[in-house]
Formats: structure tokens, sequence, C-alpha cells
């Protein structure tokens, strides 16, 4: 498969699909991925980059140059699936769109990834990530949680919008081939980061609706969970939020506290979040009467809940949990050093997955990759002098 993406939504769902098994070619510009600069960097190598790229074999096109849409096009031919996440329309400027590939290589897959789609009349925006999640609700759901009014507030640093859409992209791409192994044709795949974020919001029927039953706001998620804090600086989360009532029912059970039933305080679950403070100070109190955290999960599991303790990712990859399941591995920076990457989080009892070991460079299989084009190798040397290829040392 060819990816022409860069940065995140495109080259995690790239990612997905080469964990999987595909055998990915990665076609980078001669300014390269942006992602290549992002820190930490250490042998050259951008930890960011390392993580959604390693694997990929790279070459390095101009497509400036007709020769290298050339290339490219004879690539595409050769392909089974294509992902590209440049803005709608770019890549039909150098004759590499869906439509003229489709000519040639009528069965390919080949995916799309924009803020907005590849119709519609937000189609040439720029999407990313923290624009997206500010347009589709999620950051006004954010500062409503937080109670911030917008002003000096951050949106969340992790990039939901791509990660999920390169996600969703990967599942329509795997669709899109079972279907052409049916139909013997491929299709164009259109996923969109703004459709995404709707698609994922478990609560937007809920933010849709005013119905309000038997006292419980709609908008109210029972999974909107308290921190609590414990001596010693540990920090606790039991899933479930205490204001909801059938949550508020299995607190007060699990506690054995049946008199915070009738507690003028907690009556209703308006009440129960005008007194957040107060309930969620009885649950702290509950919690101070156990000796350990394994007492505490006992209780919690015998009322239906869960709970967990706050860590660090550093001190959850120390965990005996990760000791056994190994969910990090090491790539090689290319000078010596070691880049910690995580594993794909499938484990298939019949298929064994191979751990990526290796980062390319930019251009790094420009000779590899045109040879199996039948390239001859003094043609190769001649792309490299005219600038059609280039590759960093």
């Amino acid at each position: 498969m060819l990816d022409f993406t860069r940065v995140l939504a495109g080259p995690h769902c790239v990612k997905v699909l080469h964990d999987l098994g595909a055998s990915v070619i990665k076609v980078e510009p001669p300014s390269g991925d942006l992602a290549r600069l992002a820190v930490p960097i250490s042998g050259g190598t951008s930890h960011y980059y390392a993580q959604q790229n390693a694997g990929k074999r790279n070459i390095s096109i101009d497509l400036n140059f007709p020769s290298g849409r050339a290339i490219a096009m004879e690539l595409c031919e050769r392909a089974d699936v294509i992902v590209e996440n440049f803005r709608p329309g770019t890549l039909a400027f150098y004759g590499l769109d869906y439509r003229s590939v489709a000519d040639n290589n009528p069965r390919i897959v080949y995916v799309s990834i924009s803020g907005y789609g590849q119709t519609g009349p937000w189609r040439s925006r720029a999407g990313f990530a923290p624009t997206v999640q500010a347009e589709t609700g999620f950051t006004d759901a954010l500062l409503r949680h937080f109670s911030l009014d917008g002003e000096g507030a951050r949106n969340d640093f992790s990039s939901h919008a791509d990660v999920y859409t390169g996600l969703e992209a990967a599942i329509a791409t795997l669709a899109a081939l079972q279907q052409r192994n049916t139909t013997g044709r491929g299709q164009h795949v259109d996923v969109a980061m703004s459709a995404t974020m709707l698609a994922v919001n478990e609560r937007l029927h809920a933010q849709l609706s005013d119905i309000d039953t038997e006292g419980e706001p709609v908008a109210l998620s029972a999974s909107d969970s308290p921190i609590i804090g414990l001596p010693g600086g540990v920090r606790v989360t039991i899933a479930g939020s205490p204001v909801y009532t059938p949550i508020f029912h299995r607190y007060c059970a699990i506690m054995r506290r049946t008199d915070l039933l009738s507690d003028p305080r907690f009556l209703t679950p308006h009440l129960r979040k005008e007194n957040e403070r107060e309930l969620l100070a009885e649950v702290r109190n509950w919690l101070l009467t156990f000796s350990d955290l394994e007492a505490i999960e006992a209780q919690v599991k015998v009322g239906g809940l869960a709970i967990g303790v706050v860590r660090t990712t550093e001190e959850f990859i120390d965990s005996e949990w990760s000791q056994h399941r190994r969910p990090v591995v090491e790539v090689g920076d290319g000078a010596g050093g070691v880049i910690r990457v995580p594993r794909p989080p499938w484990l298939f009892s019949e298929a064994a997955l191979e751990d990526a070991t290796t980062v390319a460079q930019r251009g790094e299989h420009n000779f590899d990759v045109l040879s199996e084009l039948g390239v001859s190798g003094e043609r190769i040397k001649q792309l490299e002098a005219e600038g059609v290829l280039s590759s960093d040392p």
C-alpha cells in the first residue's frame, strides 16, 4: 500500500494497517513530513514520527516534476490501497486523485482523510485536531465540564480527532478491501475528521435532546467519575458518577450507607450536583477506613463498579500488568539508541504480528522501490541528480 500522508491522522491509519501485516511504502516530499521535526529527537529521528511510521519503507519524490508524477502513478497502478490526507483537490493537481488512479487501477481502494470531507461547502478548509474538536462540540463540552469560559483556557493536549479518524479510516479500508474481494472493484473512501468526532461522541444523543427523565438531566454523563485524593499523594477514581441516580444507589450499597438515600442533600441528581463536594467527602471518608487499595477494590467490585489509581504513564509501564503484557516495543533511532513506542493492542490466537524495529529516513528506500519498478540504477542516479528523488543522510 502507498502512504501519501503526514503528521497524524493519515499516518496513524496506515500504522494500524501496517501492524496488521500490510507492506507499506511511504511517499514523502523533499521538505519531509512535519512530524520529523517533533521533539524529542535522538539519532536524528523524531520519537513522535517513529511512533506512527516505524516499519514503513520510504521514498522521497518531488511531484512538481513530470517524471516524479509518472513514478508516483506507476506505484499507484501497482498498489492495493492508497491513503492520503492532503486538503481536498491537492492530489488532483498532480493527476493522482482517485479518478485518475482508478482509470488505470480499478481495483484500488483509495482512502482520503480530511477535516470536513471531499465535498461540501467546507471541503477546502484546513482541518487540524484542535480546530476540528472546537468546531464539533468537543472543546465546548470540555470547557463546560471544568467550568471555564474559554478565556485563558487551553485545548486538550491529545489529538483526539486525528487518532480517532485514523482508526475509523483503517476500519473503512478493511471493509472496502472485503467488498473488493466480492465485487472485484475498488472504491474511494472519504473519511472526515469532523464526522468522526460526532460518531465517537457517545453523549451526542443527549446533547441533541432536551428530555429530562425522572429528574435526570440528560446531559449528565454516568461516566463523569470523580477523582479523590488519599493520604500519601495517592489519587483514585471510581468508575461512575454518584450524581447519577443508579450509580448513587451502587455507591450507597458498597459503602453500606443506605442512610444517604434519604439525606435531604442527596435526594435528587440536581441536589447531589449542588452538594457534590459534601457527597464526595462521604465517599473519601469511607475510603479512609480501608488499610490498602486491594481491600477497597474488592469492596467496590461487589457493587459492580471499578476503581483505578491515577498513575503516570511511566508508572503504568513499570506495573506488573505491563511486565506481563509487554505493551511497548523498542525501535532503533538510527544512531545506536532506542525509541520506545506502543505495540499494537491486539493478540490473535491464530496469528503472530511482527514488531516494527526500524524507522526509515526520508528517501531511504528510493533505490530499492524504483528497482522493483524496473528502473535502472543509472536512471535512479539521474533522477537524484535532477532533484526528482532525494534523501536525508
